[in-house]
């Protein structure tokens, strides 16, 4: 798919790899939404993409938010062409902690905000992908899921996160098989250890022993370099149905 004036909806664009996903696209051609539930963070990310940039408040686990959110993307720009699903949070908690068995409130919100969001946002996108008018092969649209490496290796503690990750890649290729008839390809990426928010919190030393397990480049991914993976599946319709490990070769230790 063409990436020059296509529409594209980022969640978690105001930070992260959503963030650089946003600024990559915008710098491509495409008309980039930033979707998020930080407004002043989203706000100025999308004042920095100029024209290219529009910002929306969403939390993407409340699928009424993010059907709102649609209606006026929709109103505004008229197709959706593009979306990546980049919104998540870590809900560290062991099953059985020093203070007892996991809060399900925990869960819960890991489970909303990592797996039902990107859900919402794709029950919401695809009727509209399927309405545009298809390019020359026929393609409609694209829909990228972000997983992660803890989808396999999960640690200790990532009991909600892998969880929810897991899930990601086990509807990656049921959902490529049934969009395909309306033109829609859907792909998942799981990146390795990236230099973004998440890991903002983690001390320099555990980050040294995580990047130690990475074959090549042995250090932390950076955001732009998650950003031109999701510029290569978005123009080479090839990719479809799978997932793909961005991860230097990185297996994550047990914790």
């Amino acid at each position: 798919m063409k990436i020059t004036n296509s529409i594209a909806v980022v969640s978690g664009g105001a930070s992260g790899l959503g963030e650089a996903t946003c600024r990559h696209l915008a710098k491509l051609g495409a008309s980039v939404v930033v979707l998020d539930r930080d407004e002043e963070r989203g706000q100025a990310v999308a004042a920095e993409l100029g024209d290219r940039g529009r910002f929306v408040a969403a939390d993407v686990s409340d699928l009424a938010q993010v059907e709102q959110a649609f209606e006026r993307i929709r109103s505004e720009h008229g197709a959706v062409h593009v979306v990546v699903n980049a919104a998540a949070i870590a809900a560290a908690a062991k099953l059985l902690g020093s203070r007892g068995p996991i809060p399900m409130e925990v869960f819960d919100r890991g489970i909303k905000v990592n797996l039902y969001g990107p859900v919402h946002m794709m029950r919401t996108a695809a009727p509209i992908m399927a309405d545009n008018e298809p390019d020359d092969e026929g393609e409609r649209g694209v829909i990228i899921n972000v997983s992660s490496g803890a989808a396999w290796e999960g640690q200790i503690g990532q009991v909600t996160y892998s969880a929810s990750k897991a899930a990601l890649v086990g509807m990656t290729l049921p959902l490529a098989r049934e969009l395909a008839a309306h033109g829609i390809r859907v792909t998942t990426i799981a990146p390795g250890a990236f230099d973004t928010p998440i890991y903002a919190q983690v001390p320099p030393a555990v980050k040294e022993g995580i990047v130690a397990n990475a074959l090549f480049p042995r250090r932390m991914g950076r955001p732009d370099e998650f950003a031109l993976l999701v510029e290569e599946i978005v123009r080479n319709p090839m990719h479809n149905g799978r997932t793909i490990r961005l991860d230097a070769g990185m297996m994550l230790p047990p914790s």
